[in-house]
């Protein structure tokens, strides 16, 4: 009876996994339907009720199902000797279960949005690649562009997570009144309950899908945290992609009217374009370098001994990637290496150079 039991679980739950893959394929669907149908009505709901705890609940809820899996294993380990023919069965048919249920959840609660189209055709941003020369130039626009900020900022406030939301969400309904892609109910930023190891592993910020909530690194320099929280907020629209919520976050931030944030939009940015100049023409990454205003610099500099002081090893090892990007993928991709953001970037402003 148990064995039924369980088998008729696994049917239905390897049954609803495989239509929700399949519905994974069709990308227009997946959009009318989910993306900009369903998902926007669910993942309010769930801002809504993790917006009353004034602590990151998915970082509990997370630490709670690890703890239960650690717990079966260990479970597991010390009845193995007690186990029967039958145990062979139930228990692949337990673990499947259990790990069909996390993915029906995850693909419905958010999941999902990383079969929708892509948000650049949806912004109707081009895809048209740049030549290095156009890329240096992308550069240069940038470097004036992050220069004439900095000069117009005056002290970086030090943001509280509250100020965050607040600004965030302020900077995104102002979006929304040119477009609906950027409508942003029920506010939910939250601090993540451990800032020192999500430094050490390197992370700025996180979206928790099961419960909505957009995660942020208060450790970060101030600085740097006006764009990564419009970026956590974009993962709450539905963008799955980093690439695509990099966009958002630059569109959302730098058209904001506070100069922090189109500041910090603008320095991110810039950090992405100076990576690909650095890989396609070392020589004139260098010239871009030199122009940075002592201000800027100053700014790299921070964030740089930020990452030293909590990730020494990860951060020697991304320096060094700079250097050694080519030997690392094997020349299969070599020059020719592009991030979308970048790509969008110079679609959306090589008229202005």
């Amino acid at each position: 009876m148990i064995n039924r039991s369980i088998f008729t679980k696994s049917i239905i739950t390897v049954g609803i996994a495989i239509l929700i893959f399949l519905f994974g394929l069709f990308p227009s669907a997946v959009q009318k339907y989910y993306s900009i149908g369903f998902y926007p009505y669910i993942s309010s709901a769930l801002r809504f009720i993790s917006s009353i705890f004034p602590f990151a609940i998915g970082d509990i809820i997370y630490a709670l199902i690890i703890a239960y899996v650690l717990y079966k294993i260990i479970r597991f380990y010390k009845r193995r000797k007690t186990l029967t023919k039958q145990h062979r069965i139930t228990v692949p048919l337990q673990v499947l279960n259990f790990v069909l249920i996390l993915y029906v959840v995850f693909k419905i609660v958010w999941g999902l949005n990383y079969s929708r189209p892509s948000v650049s055709e949806e912004l109707g941003i081009g895809n048209d690649k740049y030549t290095v020369k156009e890329l240096v130039l992308l550069g240069d626009y940038f470097v004036k562009k992050t220069n004439d900020l900095k000069l117009k900022q005056s002290k970086i406030p030090a943001y509280t997570i509250k100020e965050l939301e607040t600004n965030s969400a302020a900077a995104y309904n102002l979006m929304a009144k040119k477009n609906s892609l950027f409508s942003y109910q029920n506010p939910c930023l939250k601090a993540v309950l451990n800032p020192w190891i999500i430094s050490k592993v390197g992370i700025e910020g996180y979206y928790a899908p099961l419960t909505g909530e957009a995660n942020m690194n208060m450790n970060l320099p101030d600085f740097v945290k006006p764009y990564v929280s419009c970026h956590e907020i974009a993962h709450q629209l539905g963008i799955a992609y980093e690439d695509e919520a990099n966009l958002l976050g630059y569109l959302t931030a730098s058209n904001s009217p506070d100069v922090n944030y189109q500041y910090s939009a603008n320095y991110e940015m810039l950090r992405y374009i100076l990576f690909e100049v650095r890989m396609k023409s070392p020589d004139d990454y260098k010239i871009l370098h030199d122009k940075l205003a002592p201000g800027v610099l100053a700014d790299f500099k921070t964030e740089k001994e930020f990452w030293r002081k909590y990730n020494g090893e990860m951060f020697g090892y991304m320096d060094a990637a700079f250097d050694s990007f080519l030997k690392l993928n094997n020349q299969k991709k070599g020059i020719d290496s592009y991030q979308d953001i970048v790509i969008w970037l110079w679609n959306m402003h090589k008229h202005q150079l």
